[in-house]
């Protein structure tokens, strides 16, 4: 008699978590069960998919130089003097080796460039506003001031006596 095919059974097996007595019953199964074989041999396969790009990085990956690494980061450093911490903190060298000046670089031209406009633009003198006029005639002086936009303007009217008068004095 044919055993029911348990898909959890199967998969423990697969992962080598079963008891002796389960496994000689997941075998027992599998030696008859052409549907039971198929999904193992799936499992396997898909075992070998996500397995050998692990593999073959784990190949690639030189531990002992990453295990150097972190040795040498987590050794007791001497303590610098506070002129040494200084000089290590202002130090520039890290930024040229890493290139990260040029994007830096870049933004500040950019920038620059954008302003460029406003920096430089010309701002209108106070002359160029508006206009003054000053008439002479032989009763009255007028002086007419008007603004460039030509909503304000101011008239002075003198009388010729006053300002003779004050000529001569």
């Amino acid at each position: 008699m044919k055993e029911p095919c348990s898909q959890e059974l199967l998969e423990r097996y697969f992962d080598g978590e079963v008891t002796g007595e389960e496994r000689s019953h997941a075998e027992t199964h599998l030696a008859h069960c052409t549907t039971c074989q198929d999904a193992l041999k799936s499992m396997e396969g898909l075992r070998y998919l996500v397995k050998s790009p692990v593999d073959e990085a784990d190949r690639r990956e030189n531990f002992y130089w990453v295990w150097q690494r972190i040795e040498r980061e987590i050794q007791p450093k001497d303590k610098l003097s506070w002129k040494e911490s200084i000089w290590r903190w202002l130090d520039v060298r890290p930024l040229f080796r890493k290139r990260v000046w040029v994007p830096a670089a870049a933004a500040v031209v950019a920038i620059f460039l954008a302003l460029t406009p406003f920096l430089f633009k010309k701002t209108p003198s106070s002359s160029d506003l508006s206009v003054v006029e000053y008439v002479e005639s032989q009763s009255y002086n007028v002086m007419v001031y008007e603004s460039d936009k030509g909503n304000v303007t101011v008239i002075w009217l003198l009388e010729g006596s006053e300002t003779e008068d004050s000529s001569q004095s």
